[in-house]
């Protein structure tokens, strides 16, 4: 993006504080911990935080864009110390606030939240000739609403930079309701549950296609391009109005630090990379990338996050094989956990289906690529097909850490497999689009779901082939088959 636009986030700063020590004995007055302090730490929370990450995410980017902050301070000691950590780091452009910034105090015993005090807050007042022309100026604009009002006194005016500017919103059950032409709207799963209780049945509950369904209810309702609900450790689903089969984002490694400030690292992480021409998908993606590092490498307690770039969070743990997809899948359906499939000619495997493959892998306990027969490539194919025999392509699969089994197929369709496999989730890649599925319908015989993830690479089979045709004819017009064939 032009770098003389800036990145503008707009919403409710709070004033973080962690009271750290040990708690090992009980008061003798009540059934209390007793925390015994030894510090105490400081940092900006809700936009203030939004903003800081915006700035300092993705870890390895050549250059930042400038970060301007619009939010609402007071006069109070919390104000000016919510100043003090932001004016090295952001742009600071200041609403008056009757009152003094929101204050949340966690007690914490050895890294664990013991208990959480919040104070503070206040009027929000008049909006300024200078914060609108930021607005105006703005190439994108994150809006961290924290429903403290900052949000709600610039509605006006984000409605309208709505209609021609990119605009994240990262909503809240008592913040204001993201604005119409918003490109995409990042509620948790709990928020997307609350957002929609008492007006929309439940749906599959705390699953995929409930989290799904509930986004694609949102965006309807919200008219925003796309909506993306969090989902922790589990990763993101990203969907679009009237969407029945979203996109699901796994998460790229476990995270299990504290979750504090996950979901403003994901809206900042999501805020910059559409500022940098990406596509809702590819945001998205980002976003849980690196907002899963953001938790595994400490979250808001990385020292590193504060005094420079934060640290590489540990590579995902090895996964288990087989060569028998049918006993596979019985053995982990024995014990609880979920089988994922997949399918396909994979002829010519490229790194867009890898990329598929490896998120596949990620959303449950095992992958079982479902693979067309030589006799069945060419039938849908045509001749010529495939350009890898059965034999290869299936040696090439098996050569993938994220392939667990391979199970090949004489059909068009793998419908008699699956009833064999039973998997709980059935994964093809994104660029099928809304389409009914040919095998949603078996899925759904024993309760299972189809999954589309996306192809973010943008490669394709024939794109390949063609190329290498080309090439080939090129090669031959100049005379140089000899010389191709000895290198």
């Amino acid at each position: 993006m032009p770098r003389t636009r800036p990145l503008v986030v707009v919403g409710d700063t709070l004033l973080d504080t962690d009271v750290e020590g040990q708690a090992d004995r009980l008061a003798p007055d009540a059934p209390a911990p007793v925390l015994d302090v030894t510090e105490e730490h400081n940092r900006p929370g809700g936009a203030g935080l939004a903003a800081t990450l915006a700035g300092t995410f993705p870890p390895d980017a050549a250059d930042r864009p400038e970060i301007v902050l619009i939010t609402a301070l007071g006069r109070s000691r919390s104000d000016q110390t919510v100043r003090d950590m932001l004016s090295s780091r952001v742009r600071l452009l200041e609403l008056p606030l009757r009152g003094s910034v929101p204050v949340k105090t966690r007690l914490c015993a050895e890294g664990r939240p013991l208990l959480r005090v919040d104070r503070g807050g206040g009027t929000v007042g008049a909006v300024t000739e200078e914060v609108r022309t930021a607005l105006a100026g703005a190439h994108t604009v994150l809006v961290s609403d924290y429903g403290r009002g900052v949000a709600a006194r610039l509605r006006a005016e984000l409605a309208v930079l709505a209609g021609h500017t990119q605009v994240v919103w990262d909503p809240h059950p008592r913040g204001e309701p993201p604005v119409p032409g918003a490109r995409l709207v990042t509620p948790n799963a709990a928020e997307a549950m609350a957002l929609c209780s008492g007006e929309y049945p439940e749906t599959d509950g705390d699953g995929l296609h409930g989290h799904g369904w509930r986004g694609a209810a949102l965006a309807s309702v919200w008219r925003s391009a796309a909506v993306a609900v969090t989902l922790g450790r589990r990763g993101a689903v990203l969907a679009c109005p009237g969407d029945e089969a979203p996109l699901y984002f796994p998460a790229l490694q476990e995270a299990d630090g504290d979750p504090c400030g996950a979901g403003d690292c994901f809206a900042a992480t999501a805020a910059r990379a559409l500022a940098d021409g990406a596509l809702p998908e590819e945001a998205t993606h980002e976003a849980v990338r690196l907002s899963g590092g953001f938790v595994a490498a400490g979250g808001v307690r990385n020292p590193a996050l504060w005094g420079g770039v934060p640290s590489t969070p540990p590579p995902a743990p090895p996964v288990t094989r087989t060569d028998d997809a049918r006993a596979l899948a019985a053995a982990v359906r024995a014990r609880g956990g979920t089988v994922v499939a997949t399918g396909g000619c994979f002829d010519l495997l490229h790194a867009g289906h890898v990329g598929m493959l490896q998120n596949a892998r990620r959303t449950g306990d095992c992958l079982i690529v479902c693979l067309n027969s030589d006799v069945s490539v060419r039938r849908l194919k045509g001749e010529g097909r495939p350009i890898t025999p059965e034999a290869d392509r299936v040696s090439v699969l098996a050569g993938l850490d994220c392939v667990d089994a391979i199970a090949v197929f004489d059909e068009n369709t793998p419908e008699r497999l699956l009833r064999e496999l039973r998997p709980h989730v059935w994964v093809k890649g994104g660029d099928y689009g809304t389409e009914r599925l040919p095998e949603a319908a078996t899925l759904e015989e024993w309760g299972g779901r189809v999954l589309l993830l996306p192809y973010l690479d943008g490669r394709s089979t024939t794109a390949l082939a063609r190329r290498a045709a080309d090439h080939h004819g090129t090669v031959r017009s100049l005379g140089l088959d000899g010389l191709e064939q000895s290198s």
